[in-house]
């Protein structure tokens, strides 16, 4: 039934699922707008860091199951894997997706499932139909959820899988369905079920935004609550980690870790989604996004009182101070520095300090990232030996091993609760 499928979109969750369909025989094409990726990816070689991907795709274009190109082509399902970003009004940006659904338009034919995995404000996906309508208006559509005449199969389903661990959880967890007519659901069931052995709940596409978008404002709003009491608990000069630690003995309660803030491409971003939609309505979800937006500049102000008391320890001027930042991307173990805390804390102060280093080894550059052009990425050893302060802001595995020994003589400031002790 699905001999061909095609994938829009090679980043995070878009090339792992090519991989994982190709890995189980099936021609993929990979399209992607970015030539690096494309060439790359066609080279049996990957432009991301993840766990057990790079030996996937090897094999996968090596067999000849998947390649990459710029130019969409004929296939028998199409997954829309793009961005879906918010603009500075807090409104989701759905240019990516309209994007690619004009690419694939022209080769769309009669029996395509689509699917837009796209996390995605609700009524996304009827848009996206929108948009295919007007560019195929002799392709019939489903319009409700109970129709059964129509050419093409449209389904939403949301990626849910951690990074560091996406090509098991791809195949592991279950999988949320919602299409824009029962037998659409059902199509789309039967193209994920060639590798996914977790359950798939079907659903109506609103219902399925929806629920990716809960799942995340829901972690969100949890870890609102641990940067609020951490904010708390250093006014009252209480160790948070410890209370944390000891509220967490009641069988009832499983407060989340405090850090610098919240990144990523997910939790940072859906909840917003949401209150676009009910702005009167959502008033916990905003309240939530807002804690965890300002916790940065918490941390930047934390920082800078360091900074100040550093500079009249040594009698230099504060500009003159060392500091170096552990960790850059979003969270523990990953390359990702998208909607990143710890990216936004070392901007602000890398126009200021004479010596900013960035210890951040999922990376090789971090030349290019806007207003980093002047900081040094450096080796863990070079910071420890060099920095006046070592500000630790993401849990790498790296930092977690250096022995709290080496920090003794060193002024400290962990955001994440590593080296508390």
């Amino acid at each position: 039934m699905f001999n061909k499928i095609s994938v829009v979109g090679l980043g995070y969750i878009g090339l792992p699922t090519a991989a994982m369909f190709a890995s189980h025989e099936k021609a993929v094409l990979g399209i992607d707008v970015n030539e690096n990726a494309v060439n790359t990816i066609n080279a049996g070689q990957i432009h991301i860091i993840e766990p057990d991907l790079d030996i996937v795709v090897r094999e996968s274009v090596e067999k000849g199951f998947l390649r990459a190109s710029s130019t969409p082509e004929p296939a028998d399902a199409f997954l829309i894997a793009v961005p879906t970003p918010f603009k500075a009004d807090k409104q989701p940006d759905l240019s990516y997706i309209e994007a690619a659904c004009k690419a694939i338009a022209p080769v769309l034919e009669k029996g395509n499932v689509l699917v837009l995995e796209s996390t995605s404000p609700v009524g996304a996906t009827k848009q996206m139909a929108y948009w295919i309508a007007e560019m195929r208006p002799d392709l019939a559509l489903p319009d409700s959820v109970n129709s059964t005449e129509h050419d093409i199969f449209i389904a939403h389903c949301p990626e849910r899988v951690l990074p560091g661990h996406v090509m098991r959880e791809l195949v592991e967890n279950d999988r949320v369905i919602g299409g824009m007519s029962r037998l659409c659901a059902e199509k789309a069931r039967s193209l994920y079920q060639i590798f996914v052995k977790g359950e798939c709940v079907l659903t109506d596409t609103d219902t399925a935004e929806m629920a990716k978008l809960t799942e995340n404002a829901f972690r969100d709003t949890n870890i609102a609550f641990a940067n609020e009491l951490s904010i708390i608990c250093d006014e009252l000069n209480i160790d948070v980690w410890e209370l944390i630690s000891i509220a967490n003995r009641h069988p009832r309660v499983n407060i989340l870790q405090p850090g610098p803030g919240v990144g990523g491409h997910c939790i940072a971003v859906d909840p917003w989604f949401i209150v676009s939609k009910t702005p009167e309505l959502a008033r916990l979800i905003t309240t939530a996004r807002e804690v965890n937006s300002h916790k940065p500049e918490w941390t930047i102000n934390k920082i800078r009182a360091s900074l100040q008391q550093k500079a009249i320890d040594l009698q230099v001027p504060p500009n003159q101070v060392k500091i170096a930042f552990l960790g850059a991307a979003f969270k523990a173990n990953i390359d990702d520095l998208r909607e990143s805390p710890a990216l936004d804390i070392i901007k602000a102060f890398s126009s200021d300090l004479d010596s900013v280093m960035v210890v951040e080894p999922n990376i090789d550059s971090i030349q290019g990232v806007e207003k980093l052009a002047d900081t040094k990425l450096v080796s863990l050893e070079k910071a420890i030996e060099t920095a006046d302060i070592l500000v630790l802001l993401v849990e790498h595995k790296e930092f977690i091993a250096v022995p709290v020994e080496r920090l003794i003589d060193k002024t400290v400031l962990d955001f994440k609760g590593v080296w508390r002790k």
